[in-house]
């Protein structure tokens, strides 16, 4: 069988047994950092009797015919990432979806979660939230990702790089309102983790030289519209635009513009060519 283990973010502390346990007796263990899961059997006591071997956003596609191989010849290979669990913005997706395929039993051991972990410490509504990952890294894209994201109504949880999220922070500033609350969580569970807490403004100053380490992001979902909430006709061509710049079409971009808005595609489709026509 295939097992995927929630890992710690940091804090080997929050290890369960059945990790342990799976990280003693599995024949297989896949691990996203080799160096890391041996390290974290040591700090755990834990002594590793099978093999290990790299299995990573490099090495996945080309390994996972190979590890349901192994499944299927009746070994039990354990997978694990750096921390938190399998398959959410790490490996694992594809090596799932193999194992269903080739009918290779598939088990998961529950454990720590950036993304849980972060939405309960911002102290955003928690009750309905959507996960984007990582967004492009090409500036472009990403300001085009926000656009679309605009008016989603619940908490939205990202992933970022410590060096692109003062741009980000400011790129999500400019598409939600700078006074759309939000938190940065930083090193979650390790020594120097921080929890700054404030408007996508205020933490775009905070954070505009970079930071340090692992970072989640968390933003709080845009407010019900009103009845006079529509944005005018320049700023709903603005927000086309913006998408075409990140290189969405403009047709998909029109679509998500008015979708995200609440109003008819038409009405997205004649402010663009007003804005055209230069009204």
């Amino acid at each position: 069988m295939i097992i995927l283990a929630g890992v710690p973010l940091g804090n080997p502390g929050d290890a369960t047994d059945r990790l342990k346990q799976a990280l003693a007796t599995a024949d297989v263990i896949a691990a996203e950092d080799t160096r890391r899961a041996k390290r974290l059997a040591a700090d755990l006591g834990v002594t590793i009797g099978g093999q290990v071997i790299r299995f990573d956003d490099v090495t996945e596609q080309r390994q996972t015919a190979s590890v349901v191989g192994r499944a299927q010849d009746g070994a039990t290979v354990l997978l694990v990432t750096d921390g938190g669990m399998p398959s959410v913005s790490d490996p694992g997706y594809r090596l799932v979806v193999a194992a269903i395929a080739a009918d290779v039993p598939v088990k998961v051991l529950p454990g720590p979660s950036a993304v849980t972990t972060a939405l309960t410490l911002s102290g955003l509504p928690s009750d309905r939230f959507c996960f984007e990952g990582f967004l492009p890294h090409a500036p472009g894209k990403r300001k085009a990702a926000y656009a679309a994201l605009a008016a989603e109504p619940r908490t939205m949880v990202f992933f970022e790089s410590p060096r692109r999220i003062g741009s980000s922070l400011q790129d999500a500033a400019t598409a939600f309102g700078a006074a759309r609350p939000a938190a940065v969580c930083r090193e979650l569970t390790k020594t120097h983790e921080e929890i700054r807490r404030g408007t996508l403004g205020e933490l775009a100053i905070w954070a505009k030289d970079g930071l340090l380490g692992e970072v989640t992001v968390v933003i709080g979902g845009a407010p019900p519209p009103g009845p006079d909430d529509v944005p005018e006709p320049a700023e709903l061509a603005r927000r086309v635009a913006l998408a075409e710049a990140g290189g969405v079409p403009r047709k998909e971009a029109m679509r998500a513009v008015a979708t995200a808005v609440g109003v008819p595609r038409n009405v997205v489709y004649d402010a663009v060519q007003a804005a055209k026509r230069g009204h």
